[in-house]
């Protein structure tokens, strides 16, 4: 009873490479520089903590100073590998960096180096986190470690290699400690527990591996931790929880599911259990967002690394994989940066539970919150000219105000934002009655070039009746290049954004156009910066994919060179070949005619957008949106709100 406890992780210590858990490389390294008597001067040990540093650094000096060495088996009864044992050896001097950082600490172990051994055949220095030596103390021993004195080794340990000198790795042979694998560790801890007699679950095992983050020491000591809740019952995960201030993950199932499916109200009524039993707000979505990265690991990864990187069992997988199906991924990523940035919040505010119920509250609107995210990328994009085309039926002359329809979901959030959309949306109005008109008169042109079809009656009439004998239109064959005014009007065709196809038409010139490969040439360098990201040079690229039916095509845009060819035909030409045999005409569909926009009326269609907002509705803005929705409104009227 008298006996004195021994802690876990100081009981379970290796005392010979082959116990060191992990590490295989820097084992066979080791055992074969025994081997072949090929012992460095000075050695550098690298890596997190409690994988093995110090204590592989004991056990080759132990091989090294034992009675039968050098050897890879030492005895571990003799004098010298008893010392080792007991952290009493003579010439074996383990000296704690961070408590002997200073320049006179280094000068004390440099007057000690040119002792030899007492009893001993090396006398061997390992230095515990060397990083934390000053950088005087680490000049001070650099000419040591170069040259040091016959049978003198030096053994560096550190977990932030980075912080040594370059001066002292060149000197040193490095070897770095991994991360020990989940399975590695629940096996070694499996080992332990019956050892000690120690009744725990599996799945509590692979917990506290999963909590060790790869150390060896640290899952010791938790066991050990652990052990004192040892009963007739199992250890289980949910002790563990309890122990740890963990949430058990049926808990984060329940408040991720109301978080998935905007329910803040039954949101904040789990957040209120879960708050009342203990937990403190930052560990509440710490594990929030580390459930959310295994459902995101799970929407986008095979079952069988799900397993792996999740460490969680059937029944957990199970339960992720039906509720991804309810997310999308963007989502995800969506709520576990905004756990990131409320958990900041946390760190710094003086009302944590304030920001826990705001941050709950706010991750459970998702499904609005992403569809604002939307909407300001898209009224971005027709503010910066990436104006989306509007498709327009041959056969239908009614408007159709996608934009108001879609920011009408959003109307209880910004009331304001209707405004102008109502105001764009008169304008698309007019867009495309001038539209409608231009696709009558194509209809007219094209009925005069081709007035009947096979059998003899029109395509369409002027009041846009379908004939029941239409089919779609057959696709040309790919142009083998041979013209390449005919293939820059054919590409000028295929580009749907309009004030793209406007800037193209008036400062673009084309010098290559093929499947592998279209070269186009911008006069002025502002409009080649307009047109080589973004939006526009998408648009570009679908334009080149749809003229030679392909994908991914390779589009360059640059500036002239004195070798260029100047080409601005835009509509293939009328040819005088040989008369093909007669073919049956194609029988005409309906197909969607986008407006052609010319610059000038782009610029009025910015100023149509832009018309000045009363002063009233301009402080009503500012007076009734916060954050997100300011950025947003400030975003469209480029930065501030107009009077």
């Amino acid at each position: 009873m008298n006996e004195k406890y021994i802690p876990l992780y100081r009981k379970y210590r290796p005392q010979k490479l082959e116990e060191v858990v992990g590490q295989e490389h820097i084992k066979k390294a080791l055992k074969n520089a025994i081997e072949l008597n090929k012992i460095s001067h000075a050695y550098l040990f690298t890596g997190p903590r409690g994988t093995g540093k110090t204590s592989t650094a004991r056990i080759f000096a132990k091989s090294l100073n034992c009675k039968e060495g050098p050897t890879i088996n030492p005895c571990g009864v003799c004098e010298n590998c008893i010392d080792i044992t007991n952290s009493t050896p003579v010439d074996v001097i383990e000296i704690d960096a961070a408590s002997n950082r200073k320049v006179e600490d280094a000068q004390n172990i440099l007057e000690k180096v040119m002792y030899a051994p007492v009893n001993s055949r090396y006398k061997i220095y390992i230095i515990d986190e060397v990083h934390m030596l000053s950088t005087t103390a680490f000049n001070a021993l650099l000419k040591t470690l170069e040259e040091p004195p016959e049978n003198v080794i030096f053994i560096l340990a550190t977990t932030e290699v980075h912080k040594v000198l370059d001066t002292i790795k060149s000197r040193c042979q490095r070897f770095d400690f991994k991360r020990i694998t989940t399975d590695d560790i629940v096996k070694h801890l499996r080992y332990i527990s019956d050892n000690e007699k120690i009744n725990i679950t599996d799945d509590a095992l692979y917990t506290i591996a999963k909590n060790s983050a790869g150390g060896m020491r640290d899952s010791i000591a938790l066991l050990d931790q652990l052990s004192v809740l040892d009963g007739e019952e199992a250890i289980t995960t949910e002790d563990i929880n309890n122990l740890l201030g963990r949430l058990s993950f049926d808990t984060l199932n329940s408040l991720a599911d109301k978080i998935v499916n905007s329910k803040p109200q039954e949101a904040i009524e789990e957040l209120e259990k879960i708050y009342n039993s203990g937990n403190e707000p930052v560990q509440i979505l710490t594990n929030l967002m580390d459930y959310l990265k295994n459902l995101l690991i799970v929407k986008n990864c095979r079952k069988e690394i799900a397993f792996e990187l999740t460490q969680a069992n059937d029944a957990q997988i199970k339960a992720l994989s039906e509720q991804s199906a309810n997310i999308e991924t963007h989502q995800i990523v969506f709520l576990i940066d905004k756990c990131s940035e409320y958990i900041k919040e946390l760190k710094l505010t003086n009302n944590p539970r304030l920001w826990l119920e705001v941050a709950v509250i706010d991750l459970a609107n998702l499904t609005e919150n992403t569809s604002l995210v939307e909407l300001q990328n898209r009224i971005a994009r027709l503010e910066g000219g990436a104006v989306e085309p509007v498709r327009i039926s041959a056969y239908k002359t009614a408007p159709s105000p996608q934009l108001k329809s879609e920011m009408q979901k959003t109307e209880h959030v910004k009331p304001d934002i209707l405004k102008h959309s109502d105001e764009f949306s008169e304008v698309n109005s007019s867009v495309q009655k001038e539209s409608i008109q231009q696709n009558e008169q194509f209809q007219e042109n094209s009925v005069s070039k081709n007035p009947t079809t096979a059998g003899g009656s029109p395509p369409f009439d002027k009041r846009g009746d379908v004939s029941d004998d239409f089919s779609p239109m057959p696709k040309s064959k790919h142009s083998d290049g041979a013209d390449i005014s005919v293939l820059w009007g054919k590409l000028l065709e295929s580009v749907h954004s309009a004030p793209t196809r406007a800037l193209l038409n008036q400062w673009a010139n084309p010098v290559k156009i093929a499947p592998d490969e279209t070269i186009l040439t911008m006069k002025n360098e502002i409009f080649l910066n307009q047109v080589q990201s973004g939006s526009k040079k998408q648009a570009i690229v679908d334009a080149v994919n749809a003229l030679f039916a392909q994908e991914n095509s390779n589009v360059i845009i640059r500036l002239p060179h004195a070798d260029d060819v100047l080409i601005k035909s835009v509509s293939a030409p009328e040819t005088h070949t040989e008369q093909p045999k007669p073919k049956p005409s194609p029988v005409m569909k309906s197909v969607e005619v986008e407006p052609e926009v010319e610059p000038q009326e782009v610029e009025e269609l910015k100023g149509e957008i832009q018309k000045p907002v009363k002063q009233e509705s301009a402080s009503k803005i500012t007076e009734s949106l916060h954050s997100d929705n300011v950025n947003m409104v400030m975003e469209i009227f480029e930065g501030k709100v107009i009077d």
